[in-house]
């Protein structure tokens, strides 16, 4: 059984309760310097966490079924995605649980128009984004931990440190779909 979910546009009132958008923010008076003037306007982001185990990586994300059988989260950092060149794609989120599953009542397919990307609150359940009408690239802000978690899976789930990965169909009985 897959459960739909209709898809939202990405604003800081709907990525809110999943983390925080990122991107130049017009409601914000930005930062400007004493070297470049107005040439160069910045606009802070919400605090980063993680630690010296941090990367940056580009990962290519292909077209694939809008399905998501999987959902994970992280314990010590706020994992961020950022598309390169402009490319839209959807990312499915679930707000952060006490228990080991996200709330279907709190997950939704939001979608981002290639110019903002995420960064997530710590334990954020999410999907890795899903490319639109073509592939994508995304930088890609996390802890190698992270990575080193996504090598050990038993029945097709992952726990670790800084990760847990969950199959939906074993523990909510269904998966969602957009």
């Amino acid at each position: 059984m897959i459960r739909r979910l209709p898809i939202e546009s990405a604003t800081p009132k709907s990525v809110a309760p999943y983390g925080t958008l990122v991107a130049a923010d017009s409601a914000r008076a930005p930062r400007t310097g004493v070297f470049y003037g107005d040439a160069v306007e910045l606009w802070a982001q919400d605090r980063f966490i993680s630690d010296a185990d941090t990367c940056l990586s580009v990962a290519r994300v292909h077209l694939r079924p809008n399905e998501v059988v999987w959902m994970e989260r992280h314990f010590k950092h706020t994992q961020t995605f950022v598309p390169l060149g402009g490319r839209p794609f959807v990312m499915v989120l679930g707000a952060p649980t006490s228990g080991s599953a996200p709330d279907p009542a709190d997950v939704r397919a939001i979608f981002f128009d290639g110019q903002a990307g995420i960064m997530m609150h710590i334990g954020t359940w999410h999907e890795f984004p899903f490319a639109i009408d073509q592939t994508i690239d995304m930088l890609v802000i996390l802890r190698n931990e992270t990575n080193r978690n996504l090598d050990v899976s038993e029945n097709d789930e992952v726990e670790g440190d800084d990760l847990e990965k969950r199959n939906m169909r074993t523990c909510l009985g269904f998966t969602f779909g957009f």
